[in-house]
């Protein structure tokens, strides 16, 4: 028989009643009923019930076992009596009697238990990571994760796609965040970056004639820390095609995609990709307040400015006669009660606006009467237009906000998704996605006037050099991003592969041509050579696993996250170097005031 086990957790079933086996793992729980002693044996693949009573010579050490404890067993499977067949476990028809024990690893007292999926302190968690991950909702989550990878890999490989390794260690390039610098030993004063994005290369890899690559590339950012990104590093499908154009990179990634969600999904309703609509970022914003859309709430918000302009309602009437300015409505079917209306105009005070107005619509025998204080400062052919304009009747609402768009949106579109929930409009049970086109290549700061990338820099801009001609504010990529139930998946684009529409559009962003060549020679100097059209994209690992997993933090997903503060508990990092490490760097640490 095998040292350690002639079977998993997981395996016995009725077919296995009187062998002898050997199994190995953790105690999950220990229960003493009357003198016997029952323990539920845990591995990887299960959990398996064992026994043990006085007449058997294991006895006495079985009962110095305690919780999560690594034992090894030998015993005879048993059936279990009818009434104790517990039908949730796959083992659930039989229980091993131990005839032989022995302690693999004994365990200190717990600073978290396993057993139970009780709540701890996410500083808890991090800091003792390795029992954390013994959790059965762990295991879940992280077996899920391989799985997906796994299944990523495949359908890639079907596509005809090859996968090739791009480096870790590499220059700085400005990816929209931060670098993580590494200081070189050999360079005194130089110093390489940590990959934000294997952007430069793929695209190399395009020159080079390779047609289709992919890779399941690790990203490293300095980012802050939110609920649905990692501060430090992530994982992601990195992808790129040569001679094709943007329909063409959807038409590939959208069945690897969706197939991912149909197979890990757990039966939710998965949109198919034909059904997948194309939204321009301008439109994005203007009806959902964001970039990424949760189309599974119907609610779509729309302008209606011209009920408002000139009209008894002093507040919104005065903005409007600034330029840029708009009242935007939020349309809130079956929302239409003065309780549930005070409550969001609360909410909008909460995130830092002076209130929300609304109007609800009722019925008090005499037909639609509009109510609220909009309604009795508009008057009721106003808001009777607003009402046929929005498709709202008795029982209905809407909520309005006024002001630059930049100004709300955000809360609006955070409005929205309040809404939906509350009200019950949004599914619950699908997986909605949209890609969101039409991204402007450049934004100006409000303050000094300047010009900047507001997305990649490496996208080519619709009209070509044309484009960079006229007003930088019009112009827009061919870049796109895809939208699932209000997060961004995949960001992508069509690359900029011409060195001298590269320049110009680097030139209308601050960058000079020598800045340009120093920062990114080796992709300028290989658009000298013969480069193809090409385009791409990367989906995140780690989201996808998250929304799959119906998990709300992304940290849940990953084995060994950083904290809220770009903290890793567990291997204590960031860690101060010593004094010779740091000579030999040739650096010197500077204390903060």
């Amino acid at each position: 028989m095998h040292a350690y086990r002639s079977h998993t957790c997981a395996d016995l079933t009725k077919a296995n009643v009187g062998e002898t086996v050997r199994l190995s793992g953790w105690v999950n729980r220990i229960r003493d009923h009357g003198g016997i002693l029952f323990i539920d044996l845990r591995d990887h693949y299960g959990i398996t019930q064992v026994l043990c009573d006085p007449d058997s010579a294991a006895f006495a050490a079985v009962e110095k076992v305690r919780s999560e404890w690594c034992i090894r067993i030998d015993g005879e499977v048993k059936a279990r009596d009818p009434e104790l067949v517990n039908a949730k476990l796959p083992t659930g028809e039989v229980e091993v009697f131990v005839r032989d024990i022995e302690v693999l690893g004994a365990a200190n007292e717990l600073p978290l238990m396993v057993f139970g999926e009780q709540e701890y302190p996410e500083e808890t968690r991090l800091r003792y990571r390795y029992l954390d991950l013994r959790r059965e909702s762990m295991q879940r989550n992280m077996t899920l994760r391989s799985d997906v990878v796994a299944s990523i890999r495949r359908r890639m490989w079907g596509n005809g796609f090859r996968e090739f390794q791009t480096p870790i260690i590499t220059a700085s390039s400005p990816e929209g965040a931060r670098d993580f610098l590494v200081p070189s030993r050999l360079h005194p004063g130089k110093f390489y970056a940590l990959p934000q994005a294997p952007q430069q290369f793929k695209q190399l890899i395009m020159v080079s004639g390779y047609d289709k690559y992919f890779q399941i590339a690790p990203c490293f950012r300095d980012e802050d820390p939110r609920a649905d990104r990692s501060p430090t590093d992530f994982y992601q499908l990195d992808m790129e095609m040569s001679f094709v154009e943007q329909q063409d990179v959807f038409d590939t990634i959208s069945p690897v995609i969706a197939g991912i969600f149909e197979e890990f999904g757990g039966g939710r309703k998965v949109d198919a990709p034909g059904e997948w609509p194309q939204i321009s970022y301008r439109d994005a914003a203007k009806w959902y307040g964001t970039d990424k859309p949760d189309l599974r709430n119907p609610i779509k918000m729309q302008d209606c400015s011209e009920h408002f302009r000139g009209s008894g309602f002093a507040i919104f009437a005065k903005l409007l006669e600034q330029e840029g300015t708009e009242v935007r409505a939020i349309p809130a079917p079956t929302g239409g009660s003065r309780k549930f209306c005070d409550r969001m105009n609360a909410f909008a005070q909460k995130e830092g606006l002076p209130g929300m107005g609304y109007i609800f619509w009722r019925d008090q025998g005499e037909g639609i009467e509009a109510a609220g204080p909009l309604a009795k400062n508009i008057g009721p052919e106003r808001t009777e237009a607003i009402r046929q304009q929005l498709g709202l009747g008795v029982g209905d609402a809407a909520f309005f906000l006024g002001g630059k768009p930049s100004s709300f949106e955000r809360v609006a579109g955070k409005a929205r998704d309040v809404i939906g929930a509350e009200l019950g409009l949004t599914e619950t049970d699908r997986f909605a996605f949209a890609w969101i086109v039409d991204f402007p290549i450049y934004e100006k700061d409000a303050e000094s006037g300047e010009i900047d990338f507001e997305h990649n820099p490496f996208s080519m801009p619709q009209g070509g050099m044309d484009a960079l001609l006229g007003d930088p504010m019009d112009v827009r990529g061919f870049q796109y991003d895809l939208a699932c139930n209000g997060y961004e998946l995949v960001s992508g684009a069509i690359r900029n592969h011409k060195p001298e529409i590269m320049l110009k559009a680097f030139e209308i962003a601050g960058y000079g041509e020598e800045e340009v060549k120093n920062r990114f020679g080796a992709l300028y100097q290989a658009f000298h050579y013969g480069a193809p059209p090409h385009g791409g994209c990367a989906a995140g690992i780690d989201r996808i696993v998250m929304l799959l997993a119906d998990e709300q933090n992304i940290r849940e997903v990953i084995m060994f996250p950083m904290n809220q503060r770009a903290e890793d508990l567990m291997m204590q990092a960031p860690s101060v170097p010593g004094p010779d490490q740091l000579m030999e760097l040739s650096l010197r640490v500077i204390p903060q005031e």
